[in-house]
């Protein structure tokens, strides 16, 4: 063979590793600057958290992931409300947050809190931690996320009133900022798995709650207001309502699905009315007459309604008990017979508006 075909085919066998190395080199170029691009939408998300008066701490960021993913890790990440930020007094402590993007799906970020982690309400302390515990976001390029999944597995949470303990969650949430009457501005999807309590509930009702779902919307608009007193006065004087779709709950020997429709009333206390579906009627019947929330008198008369019109199940199951109920006036009736009455909402005192003792620039009452 003449030496120049030698030489041709040696740089033919050259090509493909050329082509490799230049792939990794390519790949490399942009995982560097997906990592860098994340680094700055956090910075700026937490910039934008400082200017609203939000405290975020955290140590010496790591980045990782390469070459599936991009991936920060913050160790100690703290975020702590301020005074003017929310009602209460609210801080999230993690052992670490780790936030990241996988190579094969740019437009989402999932941030996952792992280790011990703490959230201090109102000053109650409640420190937790999970096997898993994701929230996925969108990336929109810096606007508020118009929805979120949080998913968790194994939750133990400790509390003031006994430990908790969670099988498998999910909260999603999604939003339209834009949204008029009638539209949704909010629906929430809320679904919990095998809730193990701190303790048995009244009655029969046992220490693991089975099933928790919770589908619901708030209609729009949600107007722009910090001051949620005020915020909450507009979006009801707009026509905002809450629409329950599905309330479901398993408890023990007790079953129940709820729809209603409701709002706020002029006192801002919630007001609206709904169907109650419940098997298990004398066993819940029970409990709330055990937990103080029915009189023993309205407990034996709900007794014998329940009797006369629950009906019996198609399947074969447990009787189905139909029954319209009403929340006014913080009072809560099944049918005709007044249940309970709920403590009022105590909602935050909105600030005075400025007059011209207070600021010489507005004109005078007189």
């Amino acid at each position: 063979m003449p030496p120049r075909s030698r030489s041709r085919r040696r740089r033919w066998w050259l090509l493909p590793l050329a082509l490799i190395v230049l792939a990794a080199l390519l790949h490399t170029a942009i995982w560097r600057g997906a990592s860098t691009r994340l680094t700055q939408g956090f910075d700026a998300w937490t910039a934008e958290r400082r200017a609203l008066g939000w405290t975020v701490r955290h140590g010496a960021p790591v980045r990782d992931g390469w070459p599936l993913s991009v991936s920060m890790r913050m160790p100690d990440f703290t975020l702590e409300s301020g005074p003017r930020t929310t009602p209460v007094g609210l801080t999230w402590q993690a052992e670490a947050l780790t936030l990241r993007v996988a190579l094969l799906d740019w437009d989402r970020l999932v941030a996952s809190p792992g280790g011990r982690q703490r959230l201090d309400v109102a000053g109650q302390t409640f420190p937790f931690a999970a096997d898993r515990m994701e929230l996925t976001l969108p990336l929109e390029g810096g606007a508020i996320p118009r929805e979120g999944v949080l998913e968790v597995e194994r939750l133990r949470l400790n509390s003031p009133w006994g430990a908790f303990d969670l099988r498998r969650g999910s909260l999603a949430l999604r939003s339209r900022q834009s949204a008029t009457e009638a539209e949704p501005a909010l629906n929430v999807e809320l679904v919990l798995r095998q809730l193990g309590l701190p303790m048995p509930g009244p009655g029969a009702l046992g220490q693991q709650v089975a099933l928790v779902e919770l589908d619901a919307s708030l209609s729009g608009p949600v107007p722009p207001i910090r001051q949620p007193t005020q915020r909450a006065e507009a979006w009801r004087d707009a026509g905002g309502t809450l629409d329950l779709r599905r309330i479901a709950l398993r408890w023990g020997p007790v079953g129940t699905t709820l729809s209603a429709t409701g709002t706020l009333d002029e006192a801002l206390q919630p007001m609206g009315a709904g169907q109650l579906e419940l098997t298990g009627a004398a066993e819940a019947i029970e409990a709330m007459v055990a937990a103080g929330l029915v009189a023993r008198g309205a407990g034996a008369a709900l007794r014998g309604m329940a009797g006369l019109l629950a009906r019996p199940a198609p399947d074969g199951g447990p009787a189905v008990l139909e029954l319209p109920f009403t929340l006014q006036d913080r009072r809560i009736g099944l049918g005709r017979l007044p249940l309970t009455r709920l403590p009022a909402l105590q909602w935050p005192v909105p600030p005075e508006p400025p007059d011209a003792a207070r600021d010489p620039s507005l004109p005078g009452s007189d």
